[in-house]
């Protein structure tokens, strides 16, 4: 019997390919920095969840000085520098558990993909099946890895920023343990932040020359930046909060941290030492504003200084660590026709609003989460007459009222107790004694829409809130539950007819799917017929597809109804000007950029 030629080709051709695609796992002249020095060493294993070291031999050179779960750098030639703990020793071997990955930036003329294709052949055997060294990583690493090695390839043209960012890691991983032992927390969170910013620098000079690291002076200044943030500041985040184009900030743990950048969600390469390291960031936030935050109390809201608002919530109700929510204001004024120019708004829309606020209509906006709604709060405010006294409620102070006869009010969680709150409900009832013109509200969501609706019904015209719902009738329909949450039985025709006299406008604001967000409809509520509400829509923007960039085209539109709050904006002189907007609306529909 003659055998096939075809299986034997094949098992040929297979080995050549197995050959050809070997999977490089050792590696000659790496690095391995610890607290006590530098040490030479070769990779005889590496994988995403850790590697096998033999230190280079030599006097002194035993992995029995250095100790268990001791946190060390491995700066891998032609790979990249990985961090991670001490899991086990024996002579002059190691065993490495690698907690975070970071390649060094793709050589000239390598592009990306021959730059991951290295990487995942290097970094993952594990996960490709090879028979790799194993070492316990916490369930999710081995793709955790993966994740941050792939974000932090990027393009080349960011390369020497991601090594100078590997430098300076590796410097503050090796230096901040020795500067910690050699200060005492107690007296450091005391002094001025100039005082110990001098005495973190002298530290980090002279603790860098006892581990024989080589840095410059702009090199010990950032990691005296770092360890400084550590101390005194909010730790890996104080780079985004700084960064303007960032308006929010989302902790999923300490491995991933997400960030909003012009409406888009993007992954960062931020990551903490572990969950403590993420709680001791977010007890400081929270504390900073007199709240806390613990087992007992596991979700808080808070205000930071910059005005950024902060939502914190730690397990056991988030089980995969402690996550923490920013939400970033802009330190620049937007008016109505600053959201007109980006195109969130038409400017008839805006001229509109600016006579509804002048002309103290009480308004409603609403939306979801993150659509803008304290932005377009703020916005209107600025129409308010600077004479008036305005008084503001809030869960956590965010609003920004840039008006000289401000109030601000805000609410406090009970203490370990479970006594002393102060609700918003409690805080509204005593504005109405705090002789306000206007009162606005951050938000509302419960049993302090009836005392809203009150004031609003008893002489505090002018009066904004905000609320959250995805359209003008979803509003009106969640405000009628709310008053029903006060506790008192009152008949829906009532709380109707409350609701038609109380609110005259509902902005609707939506942040659409290519991130940029809109006012989608302005509704003017007419009044009540056969125990519902009665309203008319008086613009509304009419989606008409996407554009070549994946971008939301369409227009805004005028209904052509003449607005009820007509004749009280001709009272405050602002008739003629409704008049001209509505007729400019009227021309012509304006397309949004």
């Amino acid at each position: 019997m003659t055998r096939s030629p075809e299986p034997v080709a094949k098992k040929e051709a297979d080995a050549a390919n197995r050959r050809k695609h070997r999977r490089v796992r050792t590696f000659a002249d790496c690095m391995l920095a610890t607290v006590h020095g530098n040490l030479r060493c070769r990779v005889l294993d590496i994988s995403a969840e850790g590697a096998k070291l033999q230190l280079e031999g030599g006097k002194g050179r035993s992995a029995d000085a250095i100790g268990l779960r001791e946190p060390v750098n491995l700066t891998v030639k032609g790979l990249g520098v990985f961090r991670g703990i001490v899991a086990w020793r024996r002579n002059n071997a190691l065993g490495i558990q690698i907690h975070e990955g970071h390649p060094v930036a793709p050589e000239s003329g390598r592009g990306k993909m021959e730059a991951t294709a290295d990487l995942e052949r290097a970094a993952m055997p594990a996960l490709a099946g090879d028979a790799g060294t194993r070492f316990d990583a916490p369930p999710g690493r081995p793709a955790d890895t993966l994740a941050s090695i792939r974000l932090a390839v990027g393009s080349p043209g960011d390369g020497a920023g991601r090594a100078e960012r590997e430098r300076i890691d590796a410097a503050v991983a090796v230096l901040q343990p020795l500067i910690l032992d050699r200060i005492q927390p107690e007296v450091a969170v005391r002094m001025p932040e100039a005082r110990l910013a001098q005495e973190i620098a002298a530290l980090v000079a002279e603790t860098a020359l006892e581990a024989k690291l080589a840095l410059s002076a702009s090199d010990q200044s950032q990691v005296r930046r770092r360890i400084l943030d550590e101390f005194i500041g909010f730790g890996p985040l104080e780079p985004l909060l700084a960064d303007e184009s960032v308006s929010d900030i989302l902790v999923n743990g300490p491995r991933q941290v997400y960030v909003e950048r012009h409406g888009r969600l993007e992954l960062t390469d931020i990551t903490f030492a572990d969950d403590q390291h993420v709680l001791n960031i977010a007890a400081r936030m929270v504390t900073k504003a007199g709240r806390r935050i613990d087992e007992s109390s596991p979700l808080a809201d808070a205000r930071l200084p910059d005005g950024s608002r902060v939502n914190v919530i730690i397990p056991p109700l988030a089980l995969r660590g402690p996550m923490l929510s920013i939400r970033k204001f802009s330190k620049n004024e937007l008016t109505l026709d600053a959201l007109a120019q980006s195109g969130s708004m038409s400017p008839s829309m805006a001229a509109l609003l600016k006579i509804a606020a002048r002309c103290r209509l009480n308004i409603l906006v609403s939306g979801g989460t993150g659509a803008g709604k304290t932005t377009l709060l703020n916005a209107l405010s600025q129409m308010i007459d600077p004479s008036e006294r305005i008084i503001t409620i809030e869960d956590a102070a965010e609003l920004q009222l840039q008006l000289p006869h401000v109030a601000s009010l805000e609410t406090r969680p009970p203490n370990l107790e479970g006594k002393n709150e102060v609700a918003m409900r409690d805080l509204l009832r005593n504005a109405l004694r705090m002789r306000p013109d206007r009162i606005i509200l951050g938000e509302v969501r419960g049993a302090e829409a009836f005392e809203m609706l009150q004031a609003m019904n008893t002489g505090h015209d002018g009066s904004l809130c905000t609320i959250h719902a995805s359209g003008p009738r979803e509003a009106l329909t969640r405000l009628e539950n709310m008053v029903l949450m006060s506790g008192y039985d009152f008949p829906a025709r009532f709380i109707r007819t409350q609701i038609a006299s109380a609110v005259h406008l509902i902005i609707q604001i939506a942040r659409m799917r290519d991130g940029k967000r809109r006012v989608t409809s302005i509704t003017e509520i007419v009044g009540t017929e056969t125990e519902i509400i009665t309203s008319q829509e008086l613009f509304s923007f009419r989606a008409e597809g996407d554009g070549p960039h994946d971008e939301v085209l369409g227009r805004f539109v005028y209904s052509g109804l003449r607005p009820r709050f007509l004749p009280k904006a001709e009272q405050y002189g602002l008739g003629q000007a409704l008049h001209h907007a509505l007729a400019a609306a009227d021309e012509r529909a304006t397309r949004p950029s």
